[in-house]
């Protein structure tokens, strides 16, 4: 009867250590340091690792096609984002090549509409001046014929 209750009182002692924080362990452990089963309780500590070995495995094989699979998905993946990378580089480089040459068009543009308007403003200055050069040029006709 007293290896029923050591049995239980270890399985109570295990159950208390998986779910107990590791800081409030101690008096736990201090508990099983003092009880003369020691040798049993590491035992039944033995086969609890080895049972939690286990389903881990288990849950390692369960997973492991689904985390093969995910891996290769993510090597797809990295080569296509290598290529998209290249023609998004590659576009970049297009588009400031086509934009200093539309930069250098727009420079001339801006260059000849500054001399359209120096021409306008010129004429219409002209324009302005033509009747005072026209009765000076009289003048000078009327001065020579006296």
């Amino acid at each position: 009867m007293a290896s029923v209750e050591t049995a239980a009182e270890h399985e109570r002692i295990l159950r208390e250590i998986e779910s107990t924080d590791t800081n409030c362990i101690g008096p736990t452990l201090r508990s099983v340091y003092d009880g003369q089963e020691h040798g049993l309780f590491m035992e039944k500590l033995d086969g609890r690792i080895r049972n939690h070995d286990r389903e881990i495995e288990k849950m390692c094989n369960h997973h492991f096609q689904g985390f093969v699979d995910s891996i290769t998905e993510l090597l797809k993946v990295r080569g296509e984002a290598q290529k998209l990378k290249s023609q998004v580089t590659e576009t970049n480089l297009r588009l400031q090549e086509d934009g200093k040459l539309l930069i250098s068009s727009m420079e001339e543009l801006k260059q000849c509409r500054v001399q359209q308007r120096n021409i306008a403003t010129t004429v219409d200055k002209l324009t302005h001046c033509l009747p005072v050069l026209e009765m000076y040029s009289r003048l000078q006709e009327q001065m020579r014929a006296k």
